[in-house]
């Protein structure tokens, strides 16, 4: 039997203030001032809206907080053109919040005090690709997609995946992480340089190309991560991999999700390089069959890919196979053809949205935690059980090669008390996980939604020593306030 860590009082305080967002919006909106609102009319004509279906847009991502929108969308071209209105941002004390694909799942774009949303998708140059050294600098709206795209013909891919085809400025945000990870590590190890609009409107570039320095504070890794909070990304400088010479991927079926994530876990600790190990439990398996068309085995699965020479892509699989085998996998089936692992991955890519259509006029409360390897086993089980106890519908996919997972309610749209249910049941999950020394996110990063949960996981020095930053590169706390902790 698992115990569930003992509630503290002033966290559960400070974690529904967050969950309800009513922490981050009991400070006032504050009004876009009509100067401010002529100076960027005047520097952006047709891209500055103020329509209410653009601000709309602008208002909601993908997790469960009601539409939050701006008072104002401005889409920029350049870095000069974000400089150009953080300065004016700074000047009439307004926020900015920047804007990227929409993907995000903790409410990292709703602007809970108002201002100007900076819309970075029309950033889609791919500035440089040194194909030599193995780097490539864009701009912040290019999507991982594009950029592979562009990358292809030379032999080259960039490997950080996760999932929805996210902008390279947004995946450095919230530091996004994916189904590479286990192998190529998350967007913390594959940035090398940025091009950053801090909040007083200055433009610093952070970092090179070099492969590692010992140059001063590692300013890359203090924004990657930082939500918008810190300063607004506009171009970024990623490592890139060469294409493996052979890829495989294979699906193998358990009785249980334990099972699953026990041949996972020896599988990392025996050292096979694995590159991809994706963990489907029934409910997503038998969403993607529907949504896509497949005839997967409807049991928790897991989803593997291998990369390497073709007799080291053999050597690895066997040896999953048999550990596999061990605890009681079945049905170790083979996709070597691209079109087959495409087929694959195009479905796990879309369990998020292939679960939300198996129950019509639900949204998803989705968390995710990352826990040290050895004590995958036991937080899944818990949380496994505790959803089923519930009675919710629920799924879980995880990219349990590095220890991370995400376990998805699904409540009916303005059910106060499902919402309220799934909450509860993400806490005990969350607070587990920093219990079992691990963190409240492995990749969907703070937004409103975990603001509690950080407090207790970085304790007050590191909150203090986080507040302290945010002071010092934004002053007057106009970059996507309300995010990551309360000021």
């Amino acid at each position: 039997m698992v115990l569930w860590p003992r509630p503290r009082a002033t966290h559960e305080e400070k974690a529904v203030s967050a969950l309800t967002h009513d922490g981050a919006a009991s400070a006032p909106r504050r009004p876009l001032p009509e100067a401010m609102s002529v100076a960027l009319q005047a520097l952006f004509g047709p891209r500055l809206s103020s329509a209410e279906a653009v601000r709309l847009q602008h208002g909601r991502d993908e997790s469960p907080f009601p539409t939050t929108p701006p008072d104002a969308v401005v889409f920029c071209e350049t870095t000069e053109e974000v400089a150009a209105v953080v300065r004016l941002a700074a000047e009439h004390r307004v926020p900015v919040i920047p804007y990227g694909a929409g993907s995000s799942l903790e409410g990292q774009l709703l602007a809970v005090q108002g201002g100007v949303s900076i819309d970075l998708s029309r950033m889609t140059r791919i500035l440089r690709i040194a194909a030599e050294d193995l780097t490539a600098t864009v701009q912040a709206g290019v999507t991982r997609e594009q950029l592979n795209a562009e990358l292809r013909s030379l032999g080259l891919f960039f490997p950080v995946d996760p999932g929805a085809n996210a902008s390279i400025g947004g995946m450095a945000a919230t530091r996004a992480s994916g189904t590479n990870a286990v192998r190529y590590g998350t967007m913390r190890e594959n940035v090398l340089a940025l091009t950053v609009v801090t909040g007083r409107g200055e433009v610093v570039r952070t970092g090179t190309r070099a492969r590692k320095s010992a140059a001063g504070y590692d300013l890359t890794r203090l924004f990657v991560g930082s939500e918008g909070t810190l300063g607004v990304m506009t171009e970024i400088t990623v490592r890139l991999y060469p294409l493996p010479e052979a890829v495989s991927a294979a699906v193998c079926h358990f009785a249980d999700v334990a099972s699953a994530v026990r041949a996972t876990i020896q599988t990392i600790q025996l050292g096979v390089p694995i590159a991809r190990c994706e963990l489907l439990d029934v409910n997503a398996v038998r969403a993607v069959n529907r949504q896509s068309g497949l005839a997967l085995r409807e049991a928790p699965m897991l989803l593997m890919e291998f990369h390497g020479s073709p007799a080291g892509v053999k050597e690895q699989a066997e040896a999953v196979q048999a550990i596999a085998a061990e605890l009681g996998g079945e049905d170790f089936e083979w996709a070597s053809t691209p079109e087959e692992r495409s087929r694959l991955w195009a479905a796990r890519h879309r369990a998020y949205f292939a679960g939300l259509q198996q129950h019509p006029g639900t949204r998803s409360v989705t968390t995710d935690t990352c826990v040290p390897i050895s004590h995958l086993a036991e937080i899944v089980e818990a949380s496994v059980a505790d959803a089923e106890a519930s009675g919710l519908p629920y799924y879980i996919v995880g990219h349990v090669g590095d220890g991370n997972f995400h376990l998805a309610y699904l409540v009916k749209d303005g059910d106060a008390a499902e919402r309220a249910t799934a909450e509860a049941m993400s806490e005990r999950m969350v607070r587990l996980a920093i219990a079992l020394e691990g963190s409240c996110s492995g990749e969907h990063g703070i937004g409103l939604h975990k603001i509690g949960f950080l407090e207790e996981e970085a304790g007050p020095g590191g909150i203090a020593l986080m507040r302290a930053i945010k002071q010092a590169l934004d002053p007057l706390d106009i970059l996507n306030p309300g995010k990551i902790f309360l000021r």
